[in-house]
């Protein structure tokens, strides 16, 4: 998936001219905002009574940037395991599809050497290579995540609102509006994930 966005990026790059209007919907006009890398993330932090990291467990999106390849639109939920030989995460997210079909994608999210810990990237079998960078968390309540690539004048931009509740106008959705906002990220572009009772989280 990274290829072909890359592909794309340097396609509308190269040949593209700026005012036309036939480009793909994901792509747009300007560039990534410069967000700082949240300071010493510890993808290894724990608390007083816990034996793994802290960061890891149960996470939902409860607002987002919309995803063209993400194929459920509610009750997204990632389970994050913390791997000691990754020094990052295996990663299950699922959720449903708007068909109502319980889907699934499991892949990793890691550090590099290029980057701090908090600027980490996703390795999913069918969408790899996307930053996955945490601008903010409290490790225990939210964690207000940007993914970003752009390439001359457009960029593909996504975002996330990370919680511990699956509920909507939350905490986690409170604070990471007012990171977003602090960073130059437009939070009118977020939409809100459904949490119904008819959700199963299965992650």
């Amino acid at each position: 998936m990274l290829f072909f966005v890359v592909l794309v990026f340097g396609i509308v790059g190269s040949v593209v001219p700026e005012d036309t209007p036939d480009i793909p919907a994901f792509l747009e006009k300007g560039n990534c905002a410069r967000v700082s890398a949240f300071p010493k993330f510890d993808l290894r932090k724990v608390g007083v009574f816990l034996t793994y990291s802290e960061y890891g467990g149960r996470w939902y999106q409860t607002d987002i940037i919309e995803i063209p390849y993400q194929p459920y639109t509610k009750c997204i939920n990632s389970f994050y395991d913390y791997s000691e030989p990754l020094y990052g995460f295996s990663v299950r997210t699922a959720g449903l599809s708007p068909e109502g079909e319980h889907l699934k994608l499991e892949g990793k999210i890691y550090p590099t050497e290029k980057f701090p810990a908090s600027h980490m990237l996703t390795d999913f079998p069918t969408v790899m290579g996307y930053p996955y960078e945490v601008i903010d968390t409290d490790y225990n309540t939210y964690s207000c995540v940007y993914s970003c690539v752009d390439w001359n004048a457009y960029k593909t931009e996504f975002a996330f609102v990370f919680s511990r509740t699956p509920e909507n106008n939350g905490p986690a959705t409170t604070r990471c509006k007012s990171i977003f906002a602090k960073h130059g990220i437009d939070f009118s572009k977020f939409v809100a994930v459904p949490h119904t009772d008819d959700c199963v989280y299965k992650a």
